[in-house]
């Protein structure tokens, strides 16, 4: 007979199913429609780059040139990140976030940046409601005069944060019966209730993002439009995240949440290409400044994010270093 398991050594599960509630609560919720707001023409000052952090290259050789319009979701807006600002202010804008230090190292002035916490692909071409005030179409930022576009979307389509909180969700019950699988994150969506789930979400994201791309290309006709991917979250090897995420989630499933991750990449990567569009990599550049380093190192932020800032998000850090790869990208254009 299998013996009951103690609440202690159930803490770190349930520490992981309180991951998994943060990770909802990280993103930007619905709440009341208010008036929709302009989009923000100027950013904050941003935050001196730190010593760990790369910072954006002093003369980057690119002719790339305004009006500049940022668009994307958290991991553009720069969520929790002093300094916030802008409207609607449930969008989690920050004027350190890598848009506002590109436009910026450019000497861009005419820079607009729409992104929003929360937002899809649907939220481009559609008013997006936040918990505090609605965000415009963000596609009504572009114009035939706009030169510069980068967009950072696809991973609330995907729900790849959604796969984390249910590979948390898993291992919890793995862990309070002892039935199952022993990465029952796995084997809940390659052969349980949720098979072929990711993928289905993962086909879809990418047909709307392409239809995205051609509308983008079609509003703003002389613009140079990047397509932003996303950092790495968590290291190749499981082990290093031990003492981060305890025991909570089985080494075999953080393989499989990395494995979702680069496969999210690689779609976004591919539907750029076939667009006629750049595509920035950030999740190589990212490589040891995962979630599971130490403060100083990471540019994501664990799940017990440090200063307030949201958890499964990029720091301060982490936006320099993707302004970074987005200047590399314009200087390998020309």
């Amino acid at each position: 007979m299998r013996r009951r398991r103690t609440a202690a050594a159930a803490a770190p599960v349930r520490a992981a199913l309180i991951g998994a509630v943060l990770l909802g609560a990280a993103g930007c919720g619905a709440g009341a429609a208010l008036p929709a707001p302009g989009p923000d023409r100027a950013a904050p000052t941003p935050a001196a780059p730190t010593s760990s952090s790369p910072a954006p290259s002093a003369t980057p050789a690119t002719p790339a040139t305004g009006p500049y319009a940022a668009l994307g979701d958290s991991y553009t807006s720069g969520l929790r990140i002093p300094p916030q600002g802008g409207s609607p202010q449930g969008c989690g804008r920050s004027g350190a976030n890598y848009p506002s230090l590109v436009a910026r190292q450019l000497g861009i002035a005419d820079f607009t940046d729409v992104s929003c916490s929360g937002a899809r692909t649907g939220d481009l071409t559609a008013a997006q409601r936040t918990d505090d005030g609605t965000n415009p179409p963000q596609l009504d930022a572009l114009s035939t005069a706009t030169r510069l576009v980068t967009l950072g979307i696809g991973g609330n389509d995907a729900g790849f944060l959604d796969v984390l909180g249910r590979c948390a969700v898993e291992n919890v019950r793995h862990s309070l019966t002892g039935q199952g699988d022993a990465a029952p994150c796995r084997a809940y969506y390659t052969t349980g209730t949720g098979r072929g789930e990711v993928q289905r979400k993962m086909t879809a994201t990418g047909e709307r993002l392409t239809a995205a791309l051609g509308e983008i290309r079609r509003r703003a006709p002389q613009a140079e439009v990047l397509l932003v991917g996303y950092p790495a979250l968590l290291p190749q090897d499981p082990a290093r995240c031990a003492e981060t995420l305890g025991s909570g989630i089985a080494g075999a499933d953080l393989g499989f949440v990395t494995e979702q991750e680069q496969q999210l990449n690689g779609m976004l990567r591919q539907r750029a290409e076939a667009a006629g569009v750049g595509f920035v990599d950030t999740y190589a550049s990212s490589a040891g400044h995962d979630m599971c380093e130490a403060a100083g190192t990471r540019w994501i932020e664990p799940l017990a994010a440090d200063r307030g800032l949201a958890p499964i998000h990029p720091n301060a850090q982490g936006q320099q270093g993707m302004a970074a790869a987005v200047l590399a990208a314009l200087r390998q254009q020309h």
